[in-house]
């Protein structure tokens, strides 16, 4: 396992991950919540637009599989947006669709 991983690192190798059917990528989404190192090992909170969405195996792995190359065991939490994110979330889909 990778030792001195800091939160800028982490960011570094999430920042130009692409949601798949929008052209963005998942932090401009706001899809990336959060992101700490505990007894390193990296915690992403994910937050979806809405509960039980068909890609979430897809955005998962996108989001594990950079991170663990790294050396470092990733687990990522879902949580749902609230109200204002799930619209800016939906306004950034409405403009950057790609299908």
């Amino acid at each position: 396992m990778a030792k001195n991983i800091s939160k800028e690192n982490i960011l570094n190798v999430l920042v130009n991950i692409k949601h798949p059917a929008i052209n963005r990528t998942l932090r401009e989404l706001g899809i990336i919540k959060d992101v700490s190192i505990k007894d390193n090992k990296v915690l992403i909170t994910m937050a979806l637009p809405f509960p039980n969405i068909a890609i979430i195996d897809q955005l998962v792995n996108s989001i594990k599989e950079p991170i663990e190359k790294l050396g470092v065991e990733a687990e990522v939490r879902q949580t749902v947006m609230n109200q204002k994110e799930r619209q800016a979330f939906l306004k950034m889909e409405e403009q950057s669709w790609i299908g």
